[in-house]
């Protein structure tokens, strides 16, 4: 590469042990071919065991972080992870409008809803899921949850293919411009397919299930790959498509580390 790369910006916390948050993204940033920028939320204490604690950081110094980045190198695309609180959701939200971020502006938006760990370890205080859905959401161009998401968002639980639609249609209703419902949690369907959706078209896509336990960071990876490709100019539905060959090879080539999960790994971008 040659010159100055695009920039993605990552408004997530950080994880202690690696595999997630902060620290994920800015390793997938990195394997695209995009410059990391970030805004720290939260600081956690976990490992692969599961976390232990977290400690949300102020809202001001969240929203300060934004601006300092975006007003001296600009940002191409952005994403949120864990933001803990409503307070942070609320002045990040305002900040992106600021900082023309977003459906109000012209720079993509991806939204991961990120409300536990994989482990069912809270990363979201419970009066800030109604600031996601009212805050966040009619800002994206793309929000990525997972199954325990869209029923803790929506109510809606996800069963089978139909359902997966229906939730789709669910979370479209809050705003967003495009939703990406992953189905990595329906257990029963030899596949994991996602589901994209802007209310009119419904895409399937279909990808391989890989019996591994290591799949710590899976959501962050796939939700930065697409913001990744989103700086790079793709439309939301190459860059999900993207985003979706990225994580499947990443948890190909998952590894072990600590005694609980391992990290999914996106070092096999470096062999290619």
């Amino acid at each position: 590469m040659t010159g100055t790369p695009r920039t993605a910006l990552t408004i997530a916390g950080s994880d202690s042990g690696g595999g997630a948050g902060i620290q994920a993204d800015l390793r997938t940033f990195f394997a695209c071919g995009v410059h990391g920028l970030v805004a720290v939320t939260a600081v956690t204490v976990q490992n692969s065991l599961g976390v232990q604690g977290f400690t949300e950081i102020p809202a001001d110094v969240v929203t300060a972080q934004i601006k300092a980045v975006a007003g001296d190198m600009g940002v191409d695309a952005a994403k949120t992870g864990m933001l803990a609180t409503a307070e942070i959701i609320d002045a990040v939200a305002k900040t992106l409008d600021e900082v023309h971020i977003g459906r109000s502006g012209e720079t993509p938006f991806v939204v991961d809803p990120v409300a536990a760990s994989m482990h069912g370890d809270a990363l979201l205080r419970e009066e800030a899921l109604e600031a996601i859905r009212t805050q966040l959401f009619p800002r994206a161009t793309l929000v990525t949850p997972n199954l325990d998401e869209v029923r803790l968002l929506t109510g809606v639980e996800v069963t089978d293919r139909d359902s997966q639609r229906r939730a789709a249609d669910a979370l479209l209703a809050l705003g967003p411009q495009y939703v990406l419902v992953k189905g990595g949690h329906l257990y029963d369907d030899p596949d994991c397919v996602d589901l994209l959706s802007d209310g009119f078209q419904y895409i399937e896509l279909r990808g391989p299930r890989y019996e591994t336990k290591n799949t710590h960071g899976g959501g962050d990876t796939l939700a930065s790959a697409i913001t990744a490709s989103l700086a790079q100019d793709l439309g939301v539905p190459d860059a999900v498509a993207e985003g979706k060959r990225f994580i499947e090879r990443s948890v190909a080539d998952a590894y072990e580390l600590g005694a609980g999960v391992g990290p999914v790994s996106p070092f096999w971008r470096l062999r290619h």
